[in-house]
């Protein structure tokens, strides 16, 4: 695919990502003669209207998204039957390959991290749209290290979710999926509350709080094990932050904070 032009702009350089519905590539824009990442549904989905739908919806929902702490989507379209979204280009980690490396982090930083993805997310909620995959690998940090939330791949609008996924089909990571949407439950802006918490949680511990060797076992942890303490893994945790990941990981969602609750805490 290297070297190849999509859309007669965007020349392919190199795959840095890749999952069940589609591929991220490094790209260079001619026109504006910039880095661009460009995501491109799998050609085996293209046949199949359902993928290209919620490829298109994620396209429709975080364009509408202009945020610091939201990564910029740019364009998007189609090319000899692909679909594709650009996204402005990140170069740097994410939060997953950042704790791998250093381990629990300061709690200045964590604090300062939590506020930004929960800003991002908070606004993304007041337009509507639920991310449903909130993990540390979706959140990258730019070379000023501003944290942007990124992949609202199944990403769901509140209001026009009817019809387009069947229900009970379960969407997202099981280290970090809420309870309800683990069970196959409607999923709405407290679900992705939950997800932000377990980020959290390992940001703070150096660790998920549900370790499993399958999808299986680590969502039945979720869904009925009480979660461990932040403050028996760090103490030196504050406690208002302790007991605010806490009610974030509440099972029952009305429980939880709002995601603008969160970021005023």
């Amino acid at each position: 695919m290297s070297g190849e032009l999509i859309a007669g702009r965007y020349e392919l350089e190199e795959l840095v990502g890749s999952g069940g519905m589609s591929g991220v590539y490094r790209a260079h824009d001619r026109l504006l003669e910039r880095k661009v990442a460009l995501k491109i549904l799998h050609q085996r989905l293209v046949e199949d209207r359902e993928h290209v739908e919620r490829f298109r919806r994620e396209a429709r929902a975080v364009a509408q998204l202009a945020h610091p702490n939201i990564v910029t989507v740019i364009d998007r379209g189609e090319d000899d039957g692909r679909q594709f979204i650009v996204f402005e280009y990140i170069e740097g980690e994410n939060l997953k390959q950042i704790v791998e490396r250093r381990g629990p982090l300061p709690i200045d930083e964590v604090l300062e991290l939590g506020i930004a993805v929960a800003s991002g997310l908070a606004f993304a909620h007041e337009r509507g749209v639920v991310h449903r995959d909130v993990k540390p690998q979706n959140v990258l940090l730019n070379g000023d290290g501003r944290a942007k939330v990124m992949d609202f791949g199944i990403a769901r609008s509140l209001d026009v979710e009817k019809g387009v996924t069947q229900t009970g089909t379960v969407l997202g990571t099981s280290n970090y999926i809420a309870p309800e949407q683990a069970s196959g439950q409607p999923v709405d802006d407290r679900s992705d509350v939950y997800s932000l918490g377990v980020l959290l949680f390992e940001l703070l511990t150096g660790d998920i709080p549900f370790p499993g060797e399958s999808f299986v076992a680590v969502a039945m942890q979720h869904i009925n094990e009480p979660p461990p303490r932040v403050l028996d893994r760090r103490p030196d945790a504050p406690p208002p932050l302790a007991q605010l990941v806490a009610r974030m990981l509440e099972k029952d969602h009305d429980y939880r904070p709002s995601m603008d609750e969160v970021v005023a805490e």
